[in-house]
């Protein structure tokens, strides 16, 4: 197991009854647990293998940022509802305690960009699906799915498309 696996803490009834939040501030606010992570996120791809590294808000701008600088690829962020100024597609998407609705520029890729997705965690799969569904619509080209975390007993990762390749650094 990875070191950095132990500074991820639970929090219980976080943010409602019955949910264990997995917290990731004391794994971030360590430098070499960050780096550690966004290396393994990086995994097999190297520099030009890429055009950009798309994030879902707000956590997987975290790892997505810098991801994408070590990658020498672009940024796509994945913004909750009204948070991005020009023209946009939107999904709604369901989560283990809600809904919502996501965002993305209509020009933030071009048809055959080969597009990296990135999140904090997969749960229910919802703001993934959504994700994937808008960078598909675009025309990208994703050549993977990988999230820091993944919750095995939400069961997200049967959610998204079977053609998705998806990875998860670690399992709770």
């Amino acid at each position: 197991m990875q070191r950095w696996t132990q500074l991820v803490r639970p929090i219980a009834d976080f943010p409602s009854p019955g949910v264990t939040f997995r917290d990731i501030t004391p794994l971030v606010r360590d430098p070499d647990a960050l780096s550690e992570v966004v290396d393994a996120l990086a995994g097999q791809f190297r520099p030009g293998d890429i055009d950009a590294v798309a994030a879902i808000e707000s956590r997987g701008f975290i790892f997505g940022a810098p991801l994408a600088f070590e990658l020498e690829a672009g940024f796509i962020p994945i913004r909750k509802l009204g948070k991005l100024p020009a023209p946009t597609i939107r999904r709604e998407y369901a989560l283990e305690y809600g809904s919502g609705s996501l965002e993305m520029h209509r020009d933030a890729l071009r048809p055959g960009d080969r597009i990296l997705l990135v999140d904090d965690v997969l749960a229910t799969g919802g703001t993934a699906r959504a994700a994937v569904e808008m960078i598909e619509e675009l025309g990208g080209h994703l050549v993977e799915v990988v999230f820091v975390i993944e919750l095995l007993e939400l069961g997200g990762r049967s959610r998204l498309p079977e053609s998705c390749p998806v990875r998860a650094l670690t399992e709770f």
